[in-house]
């Protein structure tokens, strides 16, 4: 890289305790490698540099690509961490801070749980954002006004950006090295680095995990005899006997409890037993629709497509193991 290539701007990567080590050293390792291909085509170059609390609860440059430079992080990046997201009482001072440099002009960014921390400075109010799908009734419970969707990789919102599961890192990545240096060195650095520069979604590889500590009992029972019957023809007449509730009560304390509606729940149930088969077998598309559950082919990837923003036949192409296993349906 030229040394006397400009710096187009610098980012600061965000440090605390546990954080994710390879998220912190891939993306600064691309970041060089996108100024590399700027600088070969006569562009600026990036500087990165990783931001630390210290004891006085300040923060300073730990570590630095253009050390001697001036100026200040015009990004500023919260990684992810593999024990989980921060408490309320550890995002205090660094959500402090956060909020300071967002007042100073700093976009802030965040990638799989470092977006409880931006959450914690209060600037996603009313905002949309995404976390790692697992964590996404965590956050839910504790930032009710985030316009949360946990389906998405990435969220690109003016100032704020966000970034989903643990190596979204390389979407949040590309997308900082398209705004800053262009779409012509990103997908250069997309075809180094076998990253695909085009927009993934989490919903790809998120599984459904329906809520089950709700407390309603009559609703856990239904749920539980769901699982074993999914396949099979469903009534919501059905699903409220089961339950011993009148319909027009089984639907509403079935929403409350689960998050979803109960023809919805079924839908989610099925798509993933249908992922499995795509997954692990070469059954036909409108074998597997059978099995589980529908008749209609048709409806059964127009309600794939919904949930998982692929076609059954790409979902397979995208994710199949490549092998046969005995897969019960």
């Amino acid at each position: 890289m030229s040394n006397s290539a400009r710096i187009k701007a610098e980012i600061g990567l965000v440090l605390y305790p546990g954080c994710q080590a390879a998220m912190v050293h891939g993306i600064t390792d691309l970041f060089a490698i996108a100024s590399h291909f700027s600088t070969e085509r006569g562009g600026p170059r990036l500087r990165v540099s990783h931001w630390e609390m210290n004891e006085t609860s300040g923060f300073a440059r730990g570590f630095d690509t253009h050390p001697g430079e001036s100026g200040e992080p015009a990004i500023l990046i919260v990684p992810g961490r593999l024990t989980g997201p921060v408490d309320a009482a550890e995002a205090v001072p660094y959500a402090r801070w956060l909020l300071d440099r967002h007042g100073h002009g700093v976009t802030l960014a965040s990638t799989c749980g470092g977006t409880f921390m931006l959450a914690a400075t209060g600037l996603l109010a009313g905002r949309p954002a995404t976390t790692h799908w697992l964590f996404a009734e965590r956050f839910r419970a504790r930032f009710p006004d985030v316009r949360l969707e946990p389906d998405k990789m990435v969220i690109e919102d003016g100032d704020i950006i966000t970034a989903g599961g643990l190596m979204a890192w390389t979407d949040l990545g590309m997308r900082i090295v398209d705004r800053l240096l262009g779409p012509s060195v990103m997908i250069e650095t997309g075809k180094f680095l076998l990253v695909d520069p085009a927009g993934r979604e989490q919903r790809h590889y998120s599984s459904f995990a329906p809520r089950l500590t709700h407390g309603d009992e009559a609703i856990l029972k239904v749920q539980h005899w769901l699982q074993g019957r999914a396949e099979r023809a469903l009534a919501v007449s059905d699903m409220a006997a089961r339950a011993g509730l009148e319909e027009r009560t089984f639907l509403r304390r079935f929403k409350a409890a689960t998050g979803t509606k109960p023809v919805e729940y079924v839908q989610n149930l099925r798509v993933g037993k249908a992922r499995e088969l795509l997954e692990f077998t070469r059954r036909p598309v409108d074998q597997i629709a059978w099995a589980v559950g529908y008749e209609d082919a048709t409806a059964f990837r127009r309600v794939f497509n919904r949930i998982m923003g692929l076609s059954p036949g790409e979902y397979r192409n995208r994710f199949s193991s490549g092998v046969e296993l005995a897969v019960a349906a």
